[in-house]
């Protein structure tokens, strides 16, 4: 079987936001999924783990994870999110936060039509208010199971998946 990568035709920029992920698991299985479908670049906030650290050590468990698409994947490692989101905001590319909260809706209901960003957050206490105060859109997945969440790789995996449709 043969696999056909489809260039993007619209042009459509897409980002995604790591905000203090803890896993470098979670890391490496978002970078090889961000790079399945064609995201456009990986920013990496606070204390989430870097394929390669500021004294240019590998991260052997990002690399694991990812097979391979930390080598392809466009990404960058800031400090502090507030510069970046207020970047993206004055250049109109739509902030989308994956998160439980009161203002979310359904992530069925979201096709981005411009430049966006999707903005995932730390395992376990997800994004915080100052952060989803700066977006325009809150995207969540129901869950029908006893469970109350997902694992962050997999409920990326799956808004990606959908945005793209």
């Amino acid at each position: 079987m043969f696999l056909v990568k489809m260039p993007n035709m619209n042009n459509q920029q897409k980002y995604l936001i790591l905000y203090n992920l803890r896993s470098t698991y979670n890391v490496g299985a978002i970078f090889r999924t961000a790079e399945a479908v064609g995201m456009t670049k990986i920013y990496l906030i606070g204390t989430s783990p870097r394929p390669v650290d500021e004294y240019k050590r590998l991260n052997h468990k990002i690399i694991k994870t990812a097979l391979g698409a930390e080598k392809v994947m466009n990404w960058e490692y800031k400090k502090t999110s507030g510069p970046l989101l207020n970047k993206f905001k004055k250049n109109k590319i739509e902030l989308i936060a994956l998160e439980q909260d009161i203002k979310a809706c359904d992530y069925k209901q979201i096709k981005p039509k411009g430049d966006w960003a999707l903005i995932v957050g730390e395992e376990t206490k997800g994004l915080p208010k100052k952060i989803l105060d700066q977006v325009d859109l809150i995207a969540e997945i129901p869950m029908v199971g006893i469970k109350e969440s997902l694992n962050v790789s997999v409920a990326t995996g799956i808004a990606l998946f959908k945005f793209l449709e």
